[in-house]
């Protein structure tokens, strides 16, 4: 969508007004063997796509694990090339002296299980798009159900790769606010401080609803064939639609009108022609279906599911999970957030109590403020990781 990436850009060129060098990065991979899910199945080969900015210290105590949204991954932030156009969506936020300074910490980020960008030639995932190794065909649906929880012990088994015994921060945004609140409480010992930015610690009857309505319409295309089309037409119409979906919960209702002003609901077309669509439509749906390119349907419903089973923890007690958690914590939703609504982290933030900090990001962009209006907590981050 050609108002994020301007926006993106906006954000990224303010951010980095003060920074005249150009964080290059690189992608890695981490293997790890026969992983085994949070339900008991076993994965025989995992791969993930990680990278780092800054400089491990000796000690190895200043580690700071960035988690991903949704549909993101680990690209938070610099540049693989000094010519890509774009920085990773956090690069406002991380880099030399800026709130997460990688002049001070060691900065990692990765790929999650199931990855949305499958065919992004700079992800690295494991999910039903890969290639089962005992039948040499596509895991398809074959694929074991994974959870946040599995997010976060791949992460775990790259971090020990690693011989990082603490973390001196996990912060995520939205579906990595997640597993980050699920990191300190799974390994609290090795948590010191988590930031959970538009996130939550339990998915509510609510928004398993709603989530669901991101799967319907993958789960409806013909072409979809219970999750067999590696080897024919792809599902592009539910995809489409899903992502579509996707795109424009994640915005508020200001920011998607202000994006097109132009709007007419007497337009002649749609008025006079019920085939017609509003350009609103087609500005929506086509930079929907521009996405599929890189986007494997398989890999929402996956996404989706993990999401929808969530609750820090993983006993039915939010309350007792929340009770585990022995990091500094920070709550930044954002006000206008119809997606993960602020309620959301203000119920987590209360359960732990005493030591736990909370501050709510505003702006226009709703659930997408945890990206593109981030900067705005950049004074506030930059104590909390000090503290």
């Amino acid at each position: 969508m050609k108002i994020l990436k301007l926006l993106c850009l906006t954000v990224c060129l303010i951010g980095n007004l003060a920074f005249a060098e150009t964080l290059l990065v690189q992608k890695q991979k981490f293997t790890t063997k026969d992983f085994r899910t949070f339900n008991g199945s076993v994965i025989d080969t995992v791969n993930i796509g990680w990278e780092a900015y800054g400089e491990l210290n000796e000690d190895k105590s200043n580690a700071i694990l960035i988690t991903h949204y949704f549909t993101g991954n680990s690209h938070a932030a610099g540049k693989y090339n000094e010519s890509d156009p774009l920085p990773g969506y956090w690069d406002a936020i991380i880099g030399p002296g800026k709130a997460i300074d990688t002049n001070k910490y060691y900065v990692i980020s990765s790929d999650t299980l199931v990855n949305a960008s499958v065919y992004d030639p700079n992800v690295i995932t494991t999910g039903p798009a890969t290639i089962n190794p005992r039948t040499g065909k596509h895991y398809g649906l074959s694929f074991p159900v994974v959870t946040i929880r599995d997010f976060v012990n791949v992460q775990k088994a790259l971090i020990d790769s690693l011989g990082i015994t603490k973390l001196h921060a996990v912060v995520g945004p939205s579906m990595g606010s997640m597993q980050a609140i699920d990191w300190a409480v799974a390994y609290p010992d090795m948590v010191e401080r988590m930031v959970s930015v538009i996130g939550t610690a339990q998915v509510d009857a609510w928004l398993v609803a709603g989530l669901e309505k991101w799967a319907y319409p993958i789960k409806q295309d013909p072409n979809w064939k219970l999750g067999n089309y590696y080897d024919g037409e792809k599902p592009i119409q539910g995809l489409t639609q899903s992502l579509a979906l996707i795109t424009q919960e994640a915005m508020h209702p200001i920011i998607f009108n202000a994006s097109n002003p132009n709007h007419n609901p007497l337009s002649e077309g749609p008025l006079n022609d019920i085939y017609t669509s509003y350009p609103v439509v087609d500005w929506l749906y086509n930079a929907a279906k521009a996405r599929t390119e890189v986007i494997d349907a398989n890999h929402i419903l996956y996404l989706v599911r993990a999401n929808q089973t969530f609750i820090a923890g993983y006993n039915n007690d939010l309350a007792a999970a929340m009770n585990q958690i022995k990091a500094k914590t920070l709550f930044l939703p954002a006000t206008n957030d119809l997606l993960l609504y602020p309620q959301m982290a203000q119920q987590a933030h209360e359960l732990i109590g005493e030591g736990s900090q909370y501050e709510e990001i505003d702006g226009m962009w709703g659930h997408l403020d945890g990206i593109f209006s981030i900067q705005s907590k950049a004074e506030a981050l930059t104590t909390f990781l000090e503290q």
